[in-house]
């Protein structure tokens, strides 16, 4: 009986293996479940953002999925302590075994099955855990269930057998989702310690690698006190597998958590409006006019342009991978290296920031403090003024929600003047206040806007782009997407036509009224600001310098207005609704800050215009180069009329309207530039440009009717010029940059702008503005 009794036993130990091994054949065979094929294991589905990189090899931002949010990184990138408490934690003798450990697997049978200790610890391997994350859905029913575990060991053992213990690392580190948008231990670090992987201290590695047990019960913005007791579980792993000495751990344990926490948000850190642009043209499709408005005509002409000449333009969808289908930007993990500078980009949003939100704004709201009109200018009527804000309540998203629930006009317009609870923009930070949807309107109206950009005349690189005052509340790109009128910075492009066609910085002319007259023979006057010198006999360079809107008329009364419009298409402007008119001398025109600063590189690269490059290459997953960019370069003007407009854009500057940049914000470098101030100070403008720096600014309301109504405030001088100033001040001032102020344009020695026609009446009249203008 006893012997029978042995053999049933060896009997079913017999059947039981054999039945493991039948059912783990049928496993690895595709029979049971499903076990992923070897072209998947050899090369595993890990989405990776894509990662938008400085000139100086700083992250700006990632392009993702909001649950991908995953940036690669090396083995060799993940600091010792990483890779030691995660060892030390889940699977200590991970380099020891095959995928399965039968040691861990047998202590977890007896100890948690069979004793039902709760603290006794898992089974499941580095490698185990890892095919978990890959290839184990949820389990519906009680089979599935009962396979899982065993599917999952089939999956260990093959990715061990076709990736080291180091590449399965990587990958369980690059796998996990740490929660808060932070996918992979490279986005991780970042958001909860703002460091790279490599150089997490030992106590920030331990308080990630915690967090792999439960992300949500352990989340260190939640549960600080439980994350900093499951960090400190993790510590001890590590002194038990003689990575640490009892001393260390206990230091380390008495340590508080603490956190530089800094959420990843496309919204949030450098360069966001650059960041959006630079998304938005990579991956655009080509245009179909059937896809645009009947008003976005000129929209429909840009980008048919860009789709032909561009080749950043459409990118994604102009370029193929190796398997054939076409790049994604939110999980190709791409790397775009641009030509923005982290430190200039800084400075720029800085000095932005500086005089628009702490200077500005408080000087705009006490000046429309009580006005039945504001944030509109007093130079309308109320009447007028509740018209405009009733296209800007049909215009929104509540009106239109409304209106697709079916509510009447008046339960809607009655909603607008109901008073809620709400939160608020402010410069201090959101604040809660109580106001109807439509004083919600008009408050957000009353924020002032800015655009702008910087670049290398000779590179064409973009080192600096602000597209607005706060890229959460304020989206719309003032530097490459919208435009504004440019009032007087349109000047150098009506004198450049007039070097062009003969004329000399020295020529004179008697500085009174201009009357011209239209193609329809209708009577155009000019208004000037200043009657300095009236009367006089001035130069051309004096009337550039002082901006003197009598002598531009004279100009164009001397040129052809079409020449004019023909000048300043070929300097890269692409608004097809340029009017020909005579009064196109004075910039009623819109064009956009980008394209206004790249046409001033003409006047500091000898008559050349560079167009802005904003990537100089791309490289794939896998660290290869899939595409490079170069910049491109347009001969738009002679190399002497470029001379000669640097010799009158310096007297800008140096005895003109621009005398600002020397007298307030004491920059000495050889420069050129030029303000600008449209109708009732509508829109604020300065173009300022080095040797070797080219940079522009735009200030003003969300619509031309929003503005200062006084010119002491609201022209360019005042508005943008001073931005220029501060962004300046701070490029001088790291001289890590390279940029010095004694640098000078390359003007031949023997170059003579004038041909000896400076005269003593010349010498007598040139001077600067009377000081009261500047007050």
């Amino acid at each position: 009986m006893r012997k029978k009794f042995i053999y049933v036993l060896w009997g079913l130990l017999i059947l039981t293996v054999a039945a493991i091994a039948i059912i783990f054949s049928a496993i690895a065979n595709g029979k049971i479940g499903y076990v992923p094929p070897v072209e998947e294991l050899e090369n595993p589905n890990l989405k990776f953002a894509t990662q938008i990189i400085s000139d100086d090899g700083q992250l700006l931002g990632t392009w993702s999925l909001s649950k991908e949010n995953r940036v690669y990184v090396g083995y060799e990138d993940l600091s010792p302590n990483l890779v030691k408490a995660l060892i030390a934690t889940e699977d200590v003798r991970f380099k020891d075994h095959s995928g399965i450990d039968i040691r861990a697997f047998s202590r977890a049978v007896v100890k948690r099955g069979i004793l039902m200790q709760k603290h006794a610890g898992g089974g499941s391997t580095i490698t185990q855990q890892l095919a978990k994350q890959f290839y184990s859905p949820t389990a519906d029913n009680v089979m599935e269930r009962l396979l899982q575990k065993p599917i999952e060991w089939v999956i260990a053992v093959k990715l061990e057998r076709y990736y080291t213990k180091e590449e399965i690392l990587t990958m369980y580190l690059n796998k996990f989702d740490f929660l808060n948008n932070a996918v992979g231990i490279k986005t991780a670090a970042k958001t909860y310690f703002g460091k790279d992987p490599k150089d997490l201290s030992v106590e920030e590695a331990a308080t990630l690698i915690g967090m792999c047990k439960n992300p949500s019960l352990y989340n260190p913005r939640r549960f600080n006190e439980r994350c900093r007791g499951r960090r400190n579980v993790v510590l001890d792993q590590m002194r038990k597998a003689d990575y640490l000495t009892e001393a260390e751990c206990d230091s380390l344990k008495a340590l508080p958590l603490t956190l530089k926490f800094q959420p990843v948000d496309h919204k949030d850190g450098l360069a966001t409006y650059f960041r959006e642009y630079l998304r938005g043209i990579m991956t655009a499709k080509k245009p179909n006019k059937s896809n645009y408005r009947g008003w976005q005509a000129q929209q429909y002409y840009e980008d048919s342009i860009a789709w032909e000449t561009n080749p950043l333009y459409g990118w994604c969808n102009k370029n193929t991978k190796k398997d054939g289908s076409h790049y994604n930007v939110y999980t190709d993990g791409l790397k775009i290296y641009t030509t923005i500078n982290s430190r200039m980009q800084r400075y720029a949003e800085e000095a932005v920031y500086e005089h628009v939100a702490q200077y500005l704004q408080p000087r705009f709201f006490k000046e429309k403090k009580g006005r039945k009109t504001a944030p509109y200018t007093n130079q309308l009527s109320e009447e007028e003024v509740q018209k405009i804000l009733d296209r800007s309540i049909h215009q929104s998203d509540r009106y239109r929600t409304m209106k697709e629930a079916g509510y009447s006009e008046s339960e809607i317009m009655q909603a607008f003047n109901t008073k809620h609870e709400m939160q608020v923009f402010s410069y201090e930070g959101e604040k809660d206040t109580i106001m109807t949807p439509l004083d919600s309107i008009k408050y957000y109206k009353h924020f002032l806007r800015a655009g702008f950009m910087s670049m290398d005349p000779i590179t064409g690189y973009v080192k600096a782009y602000v597209g607005g005052p706060n890229y959460n509340y304020f989206q719309y790109d003032m530097a490459m997407v919208g435009r504004r009128q440019v009032g007087s910075t349109i000047k150098p492009y009506l004198y450049t036509l007039a070097m062009e066609n003969g004329f000399s910085p020295c020529d004179m002319t008697r500085n009174v009224e201009q009357t011209l007259y239209d193609e329809n023979g209708k009577a155009w006057s000019p208004r000037n600001s200043s009657r300095s010198h009236y009367g006089e006999m001035v130069t051309l360079k004096w009337g550039l310098a002082n901006s003197n809107n009598w002598i531009s008329a004279y100009l164009m009364s001397k040129l052809s207005p079409y020449e004019l419009k023909r000048l300043i298409h070929s300097f890269g402007v692409l608004n097809k609704d340029i009017q020909p008119t005579v009064s196109l001398c004075l910039g009623p025109c819109e064009i956009s800050v980008g394209e206004m600063v790249s046409a001033y590189t003409a006047f500091a690269n000898r008559g050349i215009r560079t167009a802005p490059l904003f990537v100089t290459r791309i490289e794939d997953n896998e660290g290869n180069v899939v595409a490079t960019f170069t910049p491109k370069m347009d001969e738009v003007i002679s190399e002497s009329s470029a001379y000669k407009m640097v010799v009158m854009l310096r007297a800008v500057i140096n005895e003109g309207t621009g005398n600002r940049v020397r007298r307030l914000y004491g920059i000495t470098a050889d420069m050129g530039g030029k303000t600008g101030t449209t109708n009732r100070n509508s829109d604020g403008w300065f173009m300022g440009f080095t040797p070797s720096l080219v940079s522009g600014c735009w200030v003003g309301g969300e619509e031309r009717d929003i503005h200062f109504d006084t010119m002491r405030d609201g022209q360019g001088a005042s508005m943008a010029l001073p931005v220029w100033g501060l962004y300046m001040q701070k490029v001088y001032a790291d001289k890590t940059l390279g940029y010095s102020q004694d640098e000078r344009f390359d003007i031949p020695d023997d170059f003579d702008p004038c041909k000896d026609k400076l005269t003593e009446i010349e010498e007598q009249n040139t001077g600067r503005l009377d000081d009261d203008f500047f007050q």
